[in-house]
């Protein structure tokens, strides 16, 4: 495998900058503010990718907004996948479930007693 850098991943990281650009509706970044985190994501990524241990085969970078995973490939260099992390902030926050307990009477189990 060869030297593995963020200049390895240019067309893609073109390709996930021009997707954020006409589709994604983010108010927290603009799109040169998402090239520069982009990049920063892929560099931890590379980082993770090549001090995986022997059994792994991803490296993982992430933050609210975008993943980023390197895979092993039998290329020359890892695929690289980058992924929105997509939601809407007018979605509300589910309150959590309350685990009630419910008592029911276990049929047959009761002893009738006639005198």
């Amino acid at each position: 495998m060869g030297i593995v850098t963020v200049e390895t991943f240019r067309p893609e990281i073109a390709a996930a900058i021009s997707a954020y650009d006409k589709y994604v509706i983010c108010i927290h970044k603009t799109p040169d503010e998402f090239g520069e985190s982009l990049v920063s994501l892929i560099a931890k990524a590379i980082k993770a990718y090549e001090g995986r241990g022997p059994e792994l085969r991803h490296g993982i970078a992430l933050d609210t907004h975008v993943t980023v995973i390197l895979s092993q490939s039998d290329g020359s260099s890892p695929l690289c996948g980058i992924y929105f992390n997509l939601h809407s902030p007018y979605q509300k926050s589910l309150p959590a479930k309350s685990a009630r307990s419910k008592t029911e009477p276990i049929r047959g189990s009761q002893s009738k007693s006639e005198g």
